[in-house]
C-alpha cells in the first residue's frame, strides 16, 4: 500500500519559491542562478547551431520541389519540440552537476531557517570547497541510477501500442526521479547513503511523487527552468524535515 500525502507533496515546491527569497538563502540561490543562466544560453545557442544545420540537411535531401522546400518551417517546429525537450533534461541534469556543491550548502541553510537555528554563512565558500568531491560523486551515483531505466524506458516506448502505457510510466519516472534529485541533498548532509534515500522515499511514495510532479512540469518551461532547481533544493529541504524529520539518520 502506497504511503504518504500526495498532495502535501504537491506544496513544498511553492514552499521552495518563497524560501529562496529569504535574507539568508539569497546569496547562495543567485550564484547558481548566474551559472544556470550562463549554462542556459550556451546550451540553447549550441543545440540551436546542430539542429539548424540538421535542418539545413534535411531539405537538401528533399526534391528539389517549391512546395515541399517551402515546409522548412514544419521542420523548425518538430526540431524546436526537440529542442525544447532536450534542452529541459540535459539542463537539469548538468545544472545539478555543476551546482551541487552550492545546493548542498543552499540544503543546509534552508534546513537551519526551518528548524529555528541561527542562518549564518560565515564558513560557506570553506564549506562548498570541501563537499566538491562528496557532491560529485553524489551526482554520479544519481546518473548512474537514471541511465539505465530511461534508456529502458525509450526502448519499451518504441514498441507499437505499448508506447502509450511507456509515456505514462516514463512520466512517473521522472516526477519520481525529480523527487530523488532534490531530496538527496538534505539526506546527503545527514550522511544517508543513495540507497537508504531511495527506501526513506518510497516509504513515504505518495508524498515523494507529490513533490517530483510539479518540479518535473516545471523542468520544461523555458526561463522558469532557470529558478526551479534552487527553489527545488528548499522545497525538498522542507520535504526532508517533514516528511522524515530533520534529525534521521
Amino acid at each position: 500500500m502506497l504511503k504518504g500525502n500526495f498532495f502535501r507533496g504537491l506544496g513544498y515546491l511553492g514552499e521552495g519559491f518563497r524560501l529562496i527569497r529569504q535574507p539568508g538563502l539569497r546569496l547562495f540561490v543567485i550564484i547558481p542562478l548566474f551559472i544556470n543562466i550562463l549554462l542556459f544560453g550556451l546550451l540553447a545557442f549550441f543545440l540551436g547551431e546542430l539542429f539548424a544545420g540538421l535542418v539545413a540537411a534535411a531539405m537538401a535531401w528533399l526534391p528539389d520541389w517549391a512546395w515541399l522546400q517551402a515546409l522548412d518551417w514544419l521542420f523548425w517546429i518538430l526540431y524546436g519540440a526537440v529542442i525544447l525537450l532536450m534542452l529541459a533534461y540535459g539542463f537539469v541534469i548538468i545544472a545539478n552537476l555543476i551546482g551541487s556543491p552550492f545546493y548542498g550548502y543552499l540544503s543546509e541553510l534552508t534546513e537551519k531557517h526551518l528548524t529555528g537555528q541561527e542562518v549564518t554563512t560565515e564558513d560557506g565558500w570553506a564549506s562548498i570547497i570541501k563537499d566538491i568531491p562528496r557532491a560529485l560523486w553524489r551526482e554520479v551515483q544519481k546518473i548512474t541510477y537514471y541511465l539505465p531505466r530511461a534508456i529502458g524506458l525509450f526502448a519499451i516506448g518504441l514498441i507499437p501500442v505499448v508506447n502509450l502505457v511507456a509515456a505514462v510510466l516514463w512520466f512517473l519516472f521522472n516526477s519520481w526521479m525529480m523527487a530523488l534529485q532534490y531530496v538527496d541533498y538534505p539526506a546527503d548532509n545527514h550522511k544517508v547513503s543513495f540507497p537508504a534515500l531511495r527506501r526513506l522515499l518510497g516509504n513515504t511514495r505518495l508524498s515523494a511523487m507529490g513533490f517530483g510532479l510539479p518540479v518535473a512540469l516545471a523542468a520544461m518551461v523555458p526561463v522558469l527552468n532557470l529558478f526551479v532547481v534552487p527553489a527545488a533544493v528548499c522545497g525538498a529541504t522542507a520535504y526532508w524535515v517533514r516528511e522524515n524529520g530533520a534529525t534521521r539518520q
